[in-house]
């Protein structure tokens, strides 16, 4: 048995190729960031061949770094930002348009149409999720509608529809030439059309966005051999063994397997998983009901997940858009040069409200502002942002569950921020735990696809590995977080209706 596992990360703002061992330590990466199109308000695109391109380079420069060949690696494990949409034509491998990125809200009118028989929870029963532009549904149905030649060429057969993870699979088993079309059931649950209990594409549903079934991928399990990769590729012949959605592959990654078992990821956005075990659960607060993962042969395990659009991409923003940092670093710098917000408040509506709101129509605000405010108290306010949504998503955690969140384990980019887990700890009231192994979504990964060929063994083997690197106490008196808290809310309404008939 080769000596190591490859995971291929393909997120929001970049694409990385991570080696593993068997201990489930990084031993080399490669990373690349790739463009972001924002051709209108509220409208996010990405260009597939370009992450496919940057895909195929960062495999090539994990595995130099690493000094090693595809001789050494026993499986590759894909993990990828789940909703975005991608349509392509089966017989060339082009894509028919740019990817429509998750974050994207240009769906918005669409879904309040579909909703005017049902409402927004028309679906839910079936699927777990609410009728929101954030889900894969209505981006296909926008695509087939909208790009000229489009549905008539899925009705004869001719396109593709994936989320990342269909896409790169089928790029690395082949292609046109006899590519796998495929997806795995967390994934699948993530598009408005897969019935959560039967784990297959619902086919009245399909039929009332108008998508042709041809079109789409076979829903397979989250931990069994796809296909092999193909042609000239450097990991050609080695076994693609796992596919996880990243937020579930990061829960994966945390060792997150039983009832009650959480996670937070601190990335482009934020996502709190709660594992409900063989459970199905129906959140009263805004929570999604989704699929955790399911290994080869086994019943699937389930989860309420709280979905928060913007968190690091927050970041980005006041790097690219607004120039108050040079590099992501500096947040944190620049944010501790001040002991708080001084009364500001961000609130990152840029793609509207995910959980527990669901409020398409809001948008970005900053508030709270007066002559003593400096971009040091707005590096600050944008930190602590992604802490307030946290709070606010674990409330409803809180509220649906049986019992308390008494620890909170993090991963993702931003919990190298100390000053960030910190507050996170402080607004929460309860324990921030950090493990040795920060990056778990391309942990998870790994691991899915190294259970499929008999890397490891068991759960019990990957939770063995896991293990704590830092763990943050709350320190702030209840009655100021009770007031951080109650300005917090203030500040997320007036957000509320800002688009009233505009596209924008």
């Amino acid at each position: 048995m080769p000596e190591f596992v490859m995971s291929i990360d393909q997120g929001t703002t970049s694409s990385r190729a991570m080696v593993f061992d068997h201990a489930g330590r990084p031993v080399a990466s490669g990373q690349k960031e790739h463009r972001q199109f924002l051709p209108r308000p509220g409208w996010v695109e990405h260009d597939p061949v370009e992450i496919w391109e940057n895909v195929r380079e960062v495999v090539a420069v994990a595995l130099s770094r690493a000094g090693l060949t595809r001789h050494d690696i026993a499986a590759v494990g894909l993990t990828n930002q789940r909703e975005t949409t991608v349509v392509w034509d089966r017989r060339t491998g082009s894509p028919v348009c740019n990817a429509i990125v998750w974050q994207d809200v240009r769906t918005q009118q669409l879904c309040d149409e579909l909703a005017a028989d049902g409402g927004p929870d028309r679906f839910r029963a079936v699927t777990g999720l609410p009728l929101t532009p954030y889900f894969s549904g209505t981006k296909l149905k926008w695509i087939l509608d909208n790009i000229p030649g489009a549905r008539a060429a899925a009705e004869d057969g001719n396109l593709l529809f994936g989320t990342v993870d269909s896409w790169l699979l089928w790029n690395l088993t082949g292609g046109p030439d006899g590519g796998v079309h495929a997806t795995d059931v967390t994934n699948a649950s993530r598009t408005l059309f897969m019935d959560l209990r039967t784990l297959q594409w619902d086919e009245a549903i399909l039929a009332e966005f108008g998508i042709p079934a041809a079109m789409m991928p076979a829903i397979r399990s989250s931990a069994e051999v796809y296909g092999t990769v193909h042609g000239s590729q450097l990991l050609r012949m080695v076994p693609v063994a796992g596919i996880l959605g990243d937020q579930q592959a990061a829960t994966f990654g945390q060792a997150a397997f039983g009832p009650g078992d959480a996670k937070n990821t601190y990335g482009t956005g934020c996502f709190v998983v709660v594992n409900t075990g063989p459970d199905i659960v129906s959140s009263g607060n805004g929570l999604l009901s989704t699929v955790a993962y399911r290994l080869d042969g086994q019943p699937p395990q389930y989860a309420l997940e709280g979905s928060i659009a913007v968190a690091g991409s927050l970041i980005q923003w006041l790097r690219d858009n607004l120039g108050i940092i040079g590099s992501a670093a500096e947040a944190e710098t620049l944010a501790g040069t001040v002991p708080d917000s001084g009364g500001a408040y961000f609130v990152p509506a840029f793609s509207g409200l995910f959980a527990p709101y669901w409020r398409a129509e809001a948008r970005g605000a900053l508030v709270g502002l007066t002559r003593f405010v400096t971009k040091a108290h707005i590096a600050r306010a944008a930190l602590e942002a992604t802490a307030f949504q946290t709070r606010e998503v674990l409330d409803a955690v809180n509220a649906d569950a049986s019992a308390p969140l008494r620890e909170l384990r993090v991963d993702g980019g931003m919990v190298g921020n100390d000053a960030l887990m910190q507050f996170q700890a402080d607004i929460l009231g309860v324990p921030v735990v950090r493990p040795r192994v920060a990056e778990t979504t391309a942990l998870g990964a790994a691991y899915a696809a190294g259970l499929a060929v008999g890397y490891w063994s068991t759960l019990a083997e990957l939770a063995a590995n896991w293990a704590e690197d830092r763990r943050w106490m709350p320190q702030m008196e209840e009655t100021e977080r009770d007031r951080r808290m109650r300005l917090w809310k203030k500040a997320v309404t007036r957000t509320f209706d800002w688009v009233d008939g505009d596209v924008g």
